[in-house]
């Protein structure tokens, strides 16, 4: 699996984590998970200040073939969201691990369930 940077974490579901050093952490959806997709037309995110629990439903990405949810992948509150997206959904394609990021969250507990890149491209390759 190519174009995937080996200093975010992953989950089974194919969101990444960025885990930022202030506290918080950055999420989106992998370049695999894009791929799959295709085009996005829409987002969906969650609400400022909205508290997650780890892998809770928390957003929608639609693209032209499918609508997909989003997980948390950390128990969390959200203290911000890309507002880029709602006019330019197709961020997430062209950018996953950067301006096609989702939102942050303050992190409230652990990191246990999150891959490193060689574990989630074994998981995504089964």
């Amino acid at each position: 699996m190519s174009n995937l940077p080996t200093d975010l974490k992953y989950t089974a579901t194919h969101e990444w984590v960025r885990i930022n050093g202030d506290g918080t952490a950055t999420v989106g959806i992998t370049d695999h998970a894009q791929e799959q997709l295709g085009d996005m037309v829409f987002v969906e995110l969650p609400e400022l200040g909205r508290v997650l629990a780890a892998a809770e439903e928390c957003a929608v990405v639609e693209s032209v073939k499918a609508a997909s949810d989003i997980y948390s992948p950390l128990a969390g509150e959200i203290v911000a969201i890309n507002e880029a997206l709602a006019d330019t959904p197709e961020l997430i394609n062209q950018d996953p691990y950067g301006e096609g990021w989702l939102f942050r969250l303050r992190i409230d507990g652990t990191l246990d369930g999150l891959m490193d890149a060689a574990a989630y491209t074994e998981a995504a390759d089964e």
